[in-house]
């Protein structure tokens, strides 16, 4: 599996809601080689590093393809005129929930990245579209999106190749782990919430939400 990369992305903090909430998640994209490091892009910021950015979650990926189905549902948003609605980092057609794996490991540029986990919406993605369900519809399509560790750092570019290197949990596609501890299923799936708990590579964060689930519908 390989794609061409179109569109490396970055973001600075600014106000979010023409107050005092802080946020980076309109991310424009940038023509110049930038460095892939553990913590992500050179250059790209996180305004709450409590929950946005950090080892597993360095890199964000939001399909391209999924626009076409937001335009259909959204109708004409200017957002969606271009990369970066969704704060992505990296925009690339042809991979998606469904045929990206956790812990797949994939050559980006010369850097080597890791997936963790599916991105986990919050409320940003309705005030930046500045319309209600948007958030809800992420949650029910499995439209996510998902992080990157990164395992050895290097360079990237718009035009570079994202090139599956490895495929170690290929019973993880990122649409059914989201559904087992975002979407609401853990109770009608507890075998694989008990052997989730044996995928070392899961985020640190989402390890802690399976173990809570685990815990609350009485899986290992």
């Amino acid at each position: 599996m390989k794609a061409d990369i179109l569109a490396v992305l970055l973001g600075k903090v600014r106000p979010f809601r023409g107050d005092d909430e802080p946020s980076a998640i309109g991310k424009l994209p940038v023509a110049d080689v930038v460095a892939v490091g553990a913590m992500g892009l050179a250059g790209d910021e996180q305004a709450d590093r409590t929950v946005h950015g950090g080892i597993d979650k360095a890199i964000h990926h939001y399909p391209a393809d999924h626009y076409d189905w937001w335009r259909g549902y959204l109708g004409d948003v200017p957002l969606l005129d271009a990369p970066g609605a969704f704060g992505e980092n990296i925009s690339i057609s042809g991979l998606d929930e469904q045929n990206v794996f956790l812990g797949d490991r994939f050559r980006l540029g010369s850097a080597l990245v890791e997936v963790t986990q599916a991105r986990q919406p919050c409320w940003k993605l309705d005030h930046r579209f500045q319309t209600k369900g948007v958030m809800a519809q992420v949650v029910k399509t499995r439209r996510t999106g998902w992080y990157y560790r990164v395992l050895e750092p290097g360079a990237v570019r718009a035009g570079d190749a994202l090139d599956l290197i490895e495929r170690p949990y290929p019973d993880w596609p990122l649409a059914s782990l989201f559904g087992l501890l975002i979407g609401g299923e853990a109770k009608s799936r507890l075998a694989d919430l008990t052997a989730l708990r044996d995928v070392p590579v899961l985020a640190e964060t989402w390890k802690a939400r399976r173990a809570k689930l685990a815990e609350q519908f009485g899986a290992d």
